[in-house]
């Protein structure tokens, strides 16, 4: 019987455990977790999301603190339009996060940055452009371009030294995404060095709508997979989404994936960057207890955990300190929602906000718990503790029981 670690996911001449960690923000997938998986011989992504908030936590800069000074005036405006970010440090942080990354890289296996298109930060080509310039130039091994069709992506670094040498790859979630993005970039003579398909169990943002349940990985896979080869394209795929063992793995793979990407079960390992009582919130957690909702500002559903505390909560928009989802003109799906509360409810002492989130806040703040819909079933991958709490693990610990289980089995730590 085949397990994962018979096959190899193959760039060129370089081979790697086919287990691809995806990049889980903000600093969900940290540093700590992309170079274990490295070491391991897989790969090991980070993610750039609010990078200047990573850069002030981990290596103690004051980015936030100082754009929020910066613009403290605006604090109470509704508009947002004047509120930008200081691209050299903008620089600065990817350059600190992805830099020191792949300084501390060990092993044969390669650290990604996941890059999220729909990250607009009131600029969005000339943000984009320099967090995939910086990530390039601080040495990153590949980009993975999410949360958008990235049409014009590829084009921001063109006539970067590294953008025939980095590996460069995209998410998508149907053939039609990825036809379309080859279509758009055809011109460049570079094709990406690998696919993503997601399927519609995965976590945070999907590339569905509220009809998600009515697709599958597997189908997914096979249309991509028959679109390539009609297009006499060799490019590896990579399955990602609810791919929850190691048999499940294989089975991808047997089916003609290049690897898979897994993230749930990583959740709940040492070297993740959720607190800890966080993730006995997801050992926790009932299949009752996943949603599909539609509070992103992003305009896409996202999944994640009922009990999410920033689910519901009307805090003032804070987008002087943050401001990552404004758009070109410096809007916001939540400032409308949350100012039409305000006028609703004008001398209410707090307010609610139902039909959206002020993601940027609530996820620096972990109030946002996005899981894959596999998360109820984590408690089964552990030992529970005599005080009634379950037992962390490790990425060692479960990145070998991916590479290595046969038969569904999954293997408890001891």
């Amino acid at each position: 019987m085949k397990r994962v670690d018979d096959f190899r996911l193959r760039f060129g001449k370089q081979e790697l455990v086919p287990i691809v960690i995806g990049g889980m923000g903000v600093d969900i997938s940290t540093a700590e977790l992309a170079l274990e998986v490295a070491r391991l011989g897989g790969i090991g992504h980070i993610s750039d999301a609010m990078v200047q908030t990573v850069s002030d936590t981990r290596f103690d800069t004051k980015f936030v603190s100082q754009k929020l000074k910066q613009y403290k005036a605006n604090v109470a405006s509704s508009d947002k339009s004047d509120v930008h970010f200081n691209l050299d440090v903008l620089e600065e942080a990817t350059r600190n996060h992805v830099g020191r990354t792949m300084e501390a890289k060990r092993g044969d296996g390669l650290i990604f940055i996941n890059c999220m298109e729909k990250l607009t930060m009131n600029a969005p080509r000339e943000t984009l452009r320099m967090r995939l310039t910086a990530a390039l130039d601080a040495g990153i091994d590949g980009i993975t371009l999410s949360a958008g069709l990235h049409l014009g992506s590829f084009a921001l670094i063109e006539d970067h030294p590294r953008f025939r040498d980095a590996k460069l790859g995209i998410i998508v979630s149907s053939p039609r995404a990825l036809a379309m993005f080859l279509r758009k970039n055809a011109r460049l003579q570079r094709l990406p060095d690998y696919i993503v398909v997601e399927g519609p169990l995965a976590g945070g943002h999907l590339g569905f709508g509220m009809d998600w349940a009515q697709y599958d990985l597997a189908t997914i896979m096979a249309e991509v997979l028959a679109f390539l080869k009609t297009e006499h394209l060799d490019i590896p795929v990579i399955a990602a989404g609810g791919i929850f063992t190691g048999s499940d793995a294989t089975a991808f793979l047997e089916q003609g994936a290049a690897a898979v990407q897994v993230a749930t079960r990583f959740t709940v390992t040492r070297e993740c960057g959720l607190p800890d009582k966080i993730k006995q919130e997801y050992f926790k957690a009932s299949e009752d207890d996943i949603e599909v909702n539609t509070i992103s500002p992003t305009g896409y559903p996202m999944r994640m955990l009922k009990g999410s505390p920033g689910i519901g909560d009307g805090i003032r928009p804070n987008c002087e300190a943050y401001g990552y989802l404004l758009d070109a003109k410096g809007n916001c799906a939540y400032i409308d929602a949350y100012n039409r509360e305000v006028e609703l409810h004008p001398t209410a002492k707090k307010i609610s906000v139902k039909d959206k989130t002020c993601l940027c806040t609530h996820m620096r703040n972990f109030d946002i718990w996005t899981c894959g819909q596999t998360t109820w079933r984590l408690k089964d991958t552990t030992r529970r503790l005599a005080d009634g709490s379950y037992q962390v693990l490790s990425a060692e610990q479960v990145f070998h029981d991916y590479q290595f289980s046969t038969d569904q089995k999954i293997a408890l730590p001891s």
